[in-house]
């Protein structure tokens, strides 16, 4: 028995160092792209920083912060809403509320916005009617709010990003214990009560996670802000990138984007500190349920309908009549091409920034040293990083192995290999799984933050490798984490656009470069069916992620 003890504790302490080194590595790789987006940053061909912190750049901050706020707000109160009345409610609807209010996670932000612009400008329908019913002759003669302004680009991205919230606080609410809620009542505390000083206290570490989500990935939009003339950061990267022609001040401004995403992941961080439950007898523990009645379950299905009729029906309906009579132009043999496409890269990125995440998070549990929790945090800073400006970080390093190699080869075989890396779809994926690694690990952090670490040390006391215990044991109890992370991965590398336009190969297209390049020239009628083709696929993972979400929750 001491033998065994022995031998098992050697071969932890050497699976140990050797997930130190392992997890080392794979860092560094990840943290690549940035580190040469920061060399660019301090060695520009032209130093215009002088020159961008005097005029533009405290505007691009004023307007990033302004957006970062009120998009939190419309997360945070249609995402804890609404996970909150199916997680614990019942009402009419609520079965189907609760699938249907993951729809808007596959609509890619600027198809909403090229939507909305096509249905509420001043010679869209809505202003026709308005103008046709009171007579009115001109837009001069009544106030309709600006479509294009501050106001919609909180309203597209609130729309669009809330599922972040709601799928991460919907579980949580769903693993909350009766036995709480009824003590609280038996206190005499009132529904609101319960919910403020029970649930959001408890759920707190996952509403940070959706909300880091949802304001990192508003950070990183493009397309949205610059249909709307909102001047943030991002938009200011690509405007000095591709109007000036200046990657060294592009890549000055994405070094100040990135302390606003290091800020985001310490708050995040921060307010999961010691704010740890582990859950037990799970099979006797159910969620607490409060009948609603009367005006409350009208409100209730108010409530849930309007986040899903304005960030999915609405779109879906133009989108929908335009790719009907548009079908004969638009309709062709290279769908097929591109939707293979990006099944294919979206779906291989998935599983790699899954596998990746779960790696590093289990390899901190193993070896909790701060230097292996700070490589591992460091590692979520690609998801700042806008895709084009990620891209060139990625080209660059990426361009000098390839040519590097290219030489060797020449000298010592005189024999060319090629464009390696940067000449095929590796590039790519890489740029998907460093872009969206901190999505998976959230998600992945979320489920093993709950599992106890006493199974662990129960694990290895009974002979068990750090392997087996993590696949015997913490996998299956990590059955959401890992859905979870695949599934929005998958969703989010489907919609990815500036990335995929530089780094794909030569005659390489994706659904949403297709989708794009339309768009960007305000064709709205010719990417519909693109569009369409986007969400339809990215909607099928969505509704294997409530399956598997309301599958685990009933058991």
């Amino acid at each position: 028995m001491a033998v065994s003890a022995i031998t098992t504790s050697l071969q932890w302490n050497a699976l140990r160092n050797g997930t130190f080194l392992t997890a080392s590595v794979l860092v560094a790789l990840i943290v690549l792209p940035i580190l040469s987006i920061f060399f660019l940053a301090l060695n520009p061909v032209e130093n215009i920083w002088p020159h961008l912190y005097n005029t533009v750049l405290p505007y691009y901050i004023e307007e990033t912060l302004t957006l970062l706020f009120l998009v939190a707000c419309g997360t945070l109160l249609l995402g804890v809403s609404t996970a909150w009345l199916v997680a614990t409610c019942r009402f009419p609807g609520r079965a189907i509320f609760q699938w249907i209010l993951l729809l808007p996670l596959a609509m890619p932000a600027y198809v909403v916005a090229y939507a909305y612009t096509d249905l509420l400008e001043a010679s869209g329908p809505v202003q026709q009617i308005m103008r046709q019913v009171f007579g009115w002759q001109s837009v001069h003669d009544y106030y309709f709010p600006e479509i294009r302004s501050m106001g919609g680009a909180v309203l597209v991205l609130t729309l669009v990003l809330y599922p972040y919230v709601y799928m991460l606080a919907r579980s949580a609410f769903s693993e909350q214990s009766n036995r709480m809620f009824e003590c609280s009542r038996i206190l005499g505390k009132s529904t609101l009560e319960v919910f403020f000083t029970i649930s959001i206290p408890m759920a707190r570490p996952a509403i940070a996670i959706g909300l880091a989500f949802a304001l990192m990935e508003t950070l990183n939009d493009f397309g949205t802000v610059d249909y709307f003339a909102v001047h943030t950061l991002t938009a200011g990267i690509v405007d000095v990138w591709l109007g000036m022609g200046n990657i060294g001040g592009a890549a000055q401004i994405a070094s100040v984007l990135l302390l606003f995403v290091a800020t985001l992941l310490f708050i995040e961080r921060f307010g999961r500190k010691d704010r740890k439950y582990y859950e037990t007898n799970n099979g006797l523990n159910q969620p607490p349920v409060f009948i609603l009645k009367g005006w409350r379950k009208y409100a209730a299905v108010t409530a849930c309908l309007l986040p899903v009729l304005l960030g999915f029906v609405v779109p879906i309906a133009i989108l929908g009549d335009y790719s009907i009579r548009y079908f004969d132009v638009t309709w062709n043999a290279d769908f097929k091409v591109h939707a293979f496409n990006s099944l294919a890269l979206s779906l291989t990125a998935a599983i790699a920034a899954t596998a990746l995440a779960l790696f590093l998070a289990y390899s901190v549990r193993l070896v909790p040293t701060k230097f292996l929790q700070a490589l591992s945090w460091t590692s979520g800073l690609g998801y700042a990083v806008p895709g084009a400006v990620l891209a060139i970080g990625i080209i660059v390093p990426f361009a000098w192995i390839d040519n590097s190699v290219d030489a060797i080869a020449r000298s010592y075989f005189n024999t060319s290999t090629g464009l390696l890396l940067t000449g095929g779809i590796f590039a790519i994926i890489f740029a998907y799984t460093v872009r969206f690694l901190t999505i998976s690990r959230g998600a992945i952090d979320s489920s093993l933050s709950k599992i106890s670490p006493s199974m662990d040390m129960a694990a290895r006391s009974l002979g068990n490798s750090a392997t087996r215990t993590l696949v015997k044991f913490h996998l299956p109890l990590m059955k959401k984490g890992l859905a979870t992370g695949i599934i929005v991965v998958f969703v989010d590398c489907m919609k990815e656009l500036p990335a995929t336009l530089i780094l794909r190969p030569f005659n390489f297209d994706t659904l949403a470069t297709s989708v794009y390049e339309f768009a960007s020239d305000e064709l709205i009628e010719m990417a519909a069916l693109g569009s369409l083709m986007i969400v339809a696929v990215g909607l099928i993972p969505v509704l294997l992620l409530n399956r598997t979400v309301s599958s685990s929750n009933s058991s």
